[in-house]
């Protein structure tokens, strides 16, 4: 029986998480690619809860262009945000994704913003 795309990726996705977890020193950035949008969110996973966030859907955010040229306006949005919130380093969690195109794009544009991982 052949996995679905999704089935696989969440696979993927467990493995990684079973070795990446968020702490409030060093919180998590993760990752969500859909087809129309890319979302990125700063998460403790000992507490629980999302520390800052940003995506391509936010009303204030209108950046035109490519998918990988608003993933990294995206990447140095959540790098913003989250150094306006004391956060300087975190764990990159690419969600299953391939470490390739949008989620390379936003992780470029979240180091250039001043992130370190």
């Amino acid at each position: 029986m052949a996995l679905t795309k999704e089935e696989r990726r969440l696979r993927i996705k467990r493995r990684i998480r079973k070795r990446i977890s968020g702490t409030a020193q060093m919180p998590r950035l993760c990752v969500f690619r859909s087809n129309t949008g890319i979302y990125a969110q700063v998460v403790d996973d000992k507490t629980g809860k999302t520390l800052v966030a940003a995506s391509s859907m936010e009303k204030d955010f209108k950046v035109k262009g490519t998918k990988v040229e608003v993933s990294h306006q995206v990447g140095k949005a959540i790098a913003e945000k989250a150094k306006a919130a004391g956060i300087e380093a975190v764990v990159f969690d690419r969600g299953g994704y391939l470490y390739h195109g949008r989620v390379k794009s936003l992780a470029e544009g979240a180091r250039e913003g001043g992130l370190k991982f």
